[in-house]
């Protein structure tokens, strides 16, 4: 019994010898195996499907009067999505639209009257060149008058005609001259009201360029009204899909006020954030072939590529970024966000969305 007992025992003995360096082999390739792996695929599960959000706001404010969309909603670019009540811009518009109206009519009244105004000053200057002529004729009867009057009044002194004859050509020059002042009177007359006429073209001209001003401040004015006015339909700003929508018909909204927001899921719109230990790091640069599992397809793998590296830890752009001058501080290994886009045709029927859970393996080469 002893000897039997004894047999196996050094048969397990033999076994257990056998096994043993086997056993250390496996396990020997196995860590080099894992260390070989870990040192060209570089893994983490801290890593989310990214992409972006169109947010909806208003630009004007109002009450909704309708909604175009529903929860989850693919939309294509330009698709009316809401409606704000239109009545109280459309007042705004006739409003501007009134007063434009408004000034260019009286513009065109300026001008109206500055066409007026120049035509009176036309019949002046034309008076003018009639009453110079006048004053001309009137000067050369004058001299006629006076020579008339000189040769009389030597006849008279030698008795060679009648005094009737003197007075009369006496009488005819002081006529004449009479004519000469009125003339002369009504040349500076007609010069003055010249003078002041043109005085008046010149203001009233000069009403017009402020007039134009006035009209390009109201035009601004409609321009305004008319794009608040359009500004109460809201439209889709991209393809995407509608998602945190806030907003039901008859809600007050406010400027900047988010209602709802558009989610493109096209590939160029999407990309991994994989927040990285910064110790993984050292051999990961952009072009980097890369393998993304999601928790939500198990089995299913998606192609991408390294995009870029942010220049930064997440913990830097937190909203309390540490301080470690503080006295406290505690080495902590820290996270860096890695960029990872999608290969072209990977996601041909758009499976993923914003917020999924993956872990991405970068392959690194040797």
């Amino acid at each position: 019994m002893g000897e039997k007992k004894e047999r196996l025992n050094q048969k397990r003995k033999k076994i257990a010898f056998i096994l043993f360096p086997i056993i250390v082999t496996i396990g020997a390739v196995a860590i080099y195996l894992y260390l070989q792996y870990s040192a060209t695929h570089i893994s983490t599960d801290d890593a989310f499907v990214d992409g972006r959000m169109h947010v909806i706001a208003p630009k004007v404010a109002g009450t909704v009067k309708a909604i175009h969309i529903k929860d989850n909603q693919l939309v294509k670019t330009s698709d009316l999505i809401l409606e704000i009540d239109p009545v109280d811009y459309e007042v705004m518009v006739r409003q501007a639209q009134a007063d434009l109206d408004n000034q260019r009519t009286t513009l065109s009244e300026i001008r109206d009257s500055v066409d007026t105004v120049k035509k009176q000053m036309e019949q002046i200057a034309a008076a003018l060149e009639a009453g110079q002529a006048n004053l001309e004729v009137q000067q050369a009867n004058l001299e006629l008058a006076k020579v008339n009057f000189q040769r009389a009044e030597m006849l008279l002194k030698k008795e060679a005609i009648a005094k009737q004859q003197y007075d009369n050509a006496k009488n005819g020059y002081e006529v004449a001259s009479a004519q000469v002042r009125a003339g002369e009177a009504q040349v500076r007359q007609l010069e003055a009201s010249l003078e002041a006429q043109k005085a008046l073209v010149k203001q009233t001209a000069a009403r017009i360029p402020s007039q134009k001003a006035q009209i390009r401040q109201k035009e601004a004015v409609l321009q305004g009204a008319e794009l608040n006015r359009g500004y109460t339909k809201i439209y889709a700003p991209a393809d995407g899909y509608i998602t945190k929508r806030t907003v039901e018909i008859g809600n007050q909204v406010q400027p900047g006020q988010p209602l709802m927001a558009v989610v493109p899921l096209n590939q160029e719109d999407i990309w991994i954030t994989a927040n990285y230990k910064e110790t993984q790091l050292k051999q990961v640069k952009p072009g980097q072939k890369v393998a993304i599992k999601v928790d939500t397809y198990p089995g299913h793998v998606f192609d991408g590529k390294v995009d870029s590296v942010m220049a930064g830890t997440g913990a830097v752009f937190s909203l309390f970024p540490p301080e470690n001058a503080t006295g406290n501080f505690v080495k902590v290994v820290q996270r860096v966000p890695v960029k990872i886009v999608l290969d072209k045709g990977s996601d041909p029927s758009h499976l993923l969305r914003i917020g999924m859970s993956v872990v991405p393996t970068i392959l690194i080469e040797q």
